[in-house]
């Protein structure tokens, strides 16, 4: 069993991990960057190690400094949280060279479902609907407008290795293909380190649904319903409710049983989440899977009565899950808001 867990990351979700290793005798061990010496993390958890500059790529995303801080505390297992290296296959792999356990799903399969691209590939090869498109890197702008007519208008462009709404244009004809595809390029390098275009058929008047999933080691599976992102603003969320308002029983049972067999096709383990864009025909098609816990994953612990950082801990420790797709009862309504704050006067850029 695990005995102490550095967790990888900080403000609510640090806290929020803490309080669930608390609640199972764990110790803990956080980590801060110079801006977050006196944070509320800091002073909940066990042991806390300072691990440099403000700067995430100087604290937070830096590898070497997160295995010194596991080193020192002889810390046995790490919990990534959500951002950061949460989705970092690197990360995964270093920590199990030093015998360090990840408290997440294995490396190849963060790999797999981290690219948009090979994650579509995968997800058609699962039986798993995808969205119509090329299935393939988009090398140039004339190649974009190629593909773009072949696939017919509305096209989504979008970013490879994207996320967070960067890198995505939506083009209605020509003139947008070319504009969209040198502006989600450049984006997309800017923000990713990755150029990689795709593009696809998009899905008018979409809904954003999606299913936690939940596996062991020992490939027992379960989904704990969905969570409806279709609020969003600038192609971030805003608002996440479980269960959805606008799909039925039958369309919420085949989309569990799709999302468990594309995790499945990448032997995945732990909690993911496989989000899917949904018509005004309730037909769903597989938009992409995030391997790690997500920010809006609170609404569903409340709706099924699970804790999902103790699942993922004891499905690290090498335990079965604790419960059956049978066993789950959904109860009553959840909703998060997330505070979108923009500056009003610059043009309602985003500001905090």
């Amino acid at each position: 069993m695990i005995k102490k867990i550095l967790i990888a990351n900080r403000g609510e979700i640090a806290c929020r991990i803490i309080k669930t290793c608390q609640s199972m005798g764990i110790k803990t061990v956080a980590v801060y960057s110079e801006s977050d010496s006196n944070s509320l993390h800091v002073k909940m958890a066990d042991e806390s190690v300072s691990i440099g500059p403000s700067e995430a790529i100087h604290s937070y995303l830096c590898i070497e400094k997160l295995l010194y801080a596991c080193k020192a505390t002889k810390a046995d297992a790490v919990h990534p949280g959500y951002g950061f290296l949460s989705e970092n296959s690197n990360f995964c792999i270093e920590l199990e060279k030093v015998g360090i356990t990840f408290i997440g799903p294995p490396a190849s399969s963060i790999e797999a479902m981290g690219d948009k691209i090979t994650s579509k590939k995968i997800a058609v090869e699962a039986g798993v609907p995808t969205v119509p498109g090329y299935v393939g890197i988009v090398e140039t702008a004339e190649n974009a407008l190629k593909i773009a007519s072949q696939i017919g208008y509305p096209v989504m462009i979008k970013a490879s290795a994207g996320g967070g709404g960067k890198g995505m244009r939506i083009a209605f004809g020509s003139s947008e293909v070319l504009e969209g595809f040198e502006i989600s390029q450049s984006e997309a390098k800017k923000s990713f380190g990755d150029d990689r275009i795709f593009i696809e058929k998009y899905i008018e008047k979409p809904r954003h649904i999606e299913i936690q999933i939940v596996g062991d080691m020992f490939g027992n599976f379960v989904h704990l319903g969905e969570r409806e992102c279709s609020i969003q603003r600038r192609n971030q969320k805003i608002i996440e409710e479980s269960p959805s308002p606008f799909i039925d029983n039958s369309v919420r049972k085949e989309m569990g049983l799709k999302a468990i067999s594309l995790a499945k096709s990448v032997n995945y383990f732990s909690a993911g989440t496989v989000e899917f864009i949904v018509d005004s025909n309730q037909k769903f098609y597989f938009l992409e899977m995030n391997t790690r816990l997500q920010v809006e994953h609170p609404v569903t612990e409340l709706v099924y009565n699970i804790d999902i950082v103790k699942e993922m801990i004891n499905i690290a420790s090498g335990h079965k899950l604790s419960f059956s797709q049978k066993s789950l009862k959904r109860r009553g309504w959840a909703l998060e808001s997330r505070i979108y704050a923009e500056d009003a006067l610059r043009n309602f850029l985003p500001s905090s």
